[in-house]
């Protein structure tokens, strides 16, 4: 039944999705190395202290499992976890949370997101992308969502 269970909510996450972006999925490709991670947390981390943010900073593999993750000083404890459900989302649904979070201003349908499970509607989550395939993703909680959103993509920048 677990099985089961599972194909419905894929049918339902993807009813959903096709809602909230009518873009075709990015393909996975090989998880995120160590290396990589570090290079994607120092930039992150460089963005956050220069502008004295104090955020928690997620790297997740395409998978949703954990990489690498920091805190930085004067961080509220409750990002701790926002951030690894941004970086989560955009692994598992391969796009950024502010899509969802966009969608969810249109209201109508769009709500269903809120029923997706490990769908966390808030900007600061962004796929990591090499070669055209999402590899991981970056979550980033402690600041306004824009902000989170400005350190992740920072991150990435790291990569190009």
């Amino acid at each position: 039944m677990l099985w089961l269970r599972g194909m419905l909510v894929a049918v339902a996450a993807s009813a959903a999705l096709t809602e909230v972006s009518a873009q075709e999925p990015i393909p996975y490709g090989p998880p995120i190395t160590l290396a990589q991670a570090r290079k994607v947390m120092a930039a992150a981390e460089a963005k956050a202290e220069a502008e004295k943010w104090p955020v928690a900073i997620t790297i997740v593999d395409g998978s949703g499992h954990l990489v690498l993750f920091q805190r930085l000083d004067n961080t509220q404890l409750g990002s701790i976890e926002v951030s690894l459900q941004k970086a989560k989302t955009s692994a598992l649904f391969r796009r950024s949370t502010r899509v969802f979070e966009e969608g969810l201003e249109k209201g109508g349908v769009n709500l269903r997101v809120l029923k997706l499970p490990e769908a966390l509607p808030i900007e600061g989550g962004l796929p990591i992308i090499v070669d055209g395939k999402v590899i991981g993703a970056i979550g980033v909680s402690g600041v306004q969502a824009t902000q989170d959103g400005e350190v992740a993509a920072a991150g990435l920048t790291s990569l190009k």
